[in-house]
């Protein structure tokens, strides 16, 4: 007697399904918000770039989910959603390399735009003000730098939360199965273009946030941005973070910046061989990115689980 596939105790569990409530989520993002207070002047600073970092990489990691990267987010930080929206149609149509290298030359193009441009300081960029919020200016630097972290947090909490909903939405399971057969989800009736299409625009907004927010640390913008090497960076924080998991993109972006730091603190003329050798060796280890050490548990107790009923009927059978 074969067990009955479609038993409830004996079907495969739902790996998509969430491990923790939007709600638990949420009271996440507001305990690493609170924590800020007790945090250095100079962590909270640090903590806003990586969390700067990490936004825009979680844009890099949903469009990675159909089989693309893009080599523009930098150009995305300056311009963000409206611009994606704009040349994503466009560029949907191809994919695989073809995209990340239309992507590449359309970020150079826009970089020499700027580096040309006088009205903003071309190659030098410009300078801004400290940031306001709500009109509310703060003079104390460290509350300053405290509420633009909480923003920067906050901000960048919620848009992992949606992208958690994403990933387990009908969008994006559509978006893993352009990942690996457009043709074949052409034909259930679902446009590869518009998946595709709707993921660049979110990796875009999410891009232009991101820049939003290094702006207001750094209170400086220039070309760079928008340059090769800077969407570079991004793409190995979402390489290190995997597309499995959205919070393996937070730790992963905060690791980077950590060890980014302390080597150039300590190291300074060979922190790049430092930064280096910490991404191969990530690269070498967890292939699947970072992600990949609590997906694999969690993909080890769920086959428990599921086998356990199977051995289980089994037994009684024989």
């Amino acid at each position: 007697m074969k067990p009955d596939p479609m038993k409830p105790s004996l079907m495969k569990p739902d790996l998509m399904k969430p491990s923790l409530h939007p709600f638990v989520m949420i009271a996440l993002v507001a305990a690493v918000t609170l924590f800020g207070r007790v945090l250095p002047t100079w962590t909270l600073s640090l903590a806003t770039i990586a969390a700067s970092n990490a936004l825009i990489a979680l844009g890099i990691v949903v469009l990675a989910r159909t089989g693309n990267v893009s080599f523009g987010q930098g150009l995305g930080a300056v311009c963000g959603g409206l611009l994606g929206l704009v040349i994503g149609p466009l560029i949907a149509r191809y994919g695989g390399i073809f995209f990340g290298m239309l992507t590449l030359a359309l970020s150079m193009v826009f970089y020499g735009a700027l580096v040309k441009s006088t009205a903003l300081g071309g190659s030098d960029g410009f300078n801004v003000g400290r940031p306001s919020l709500f009109g509310m200016v703060f003079t104390d630097p460290r509350e300053a730098d405290f509420m633009l972290y909480a923003v920067a947090v906050i901000t960048t909490g919620l848009a992992g939360i949606a992208a958690t909903i994403l990933f387990r939405s009908e969008l994006g399971l559509a978006s893993l199965a352009v990942r690996e057969n457009n043709l074949r989800v052409e034909y259930l009736g679902i446009s590869a273009n518009r998946v595709v299409t709707v993921n660049f625009v979110i990796a875009a907004i999410f891009a232009g946030a991101s820049g939003a927010f290094a702006l207001m640390a750094q209170r400086h913008i220039d070309p760079q941005f928008a340059y090769w090497t800077t969407s570079g960076e991004f793409v190995f924080v979402a390489v290190l973070a995997g597309y499995q998991s959205v919070a393996a993109v937070f730790v992963a972006s905060l690791a980077l910046e950590l060890v980014r730091s302390f080597s150039n603190l300590y190291l300074p003329n060979t922190w790049q061989l430092v930064l280096g050798v910490f991404l191969l060796g990530v690269i070498l280890f967890l292939p699947r990115g970072i992600g990949s050490l609590w997906i694999r548990d969690r993909h080890k107790k769920h086959g428990s689980r599921a086998a356990a009923p199977i051995a289980a009927e089994k037994g009684v059978v024989s």
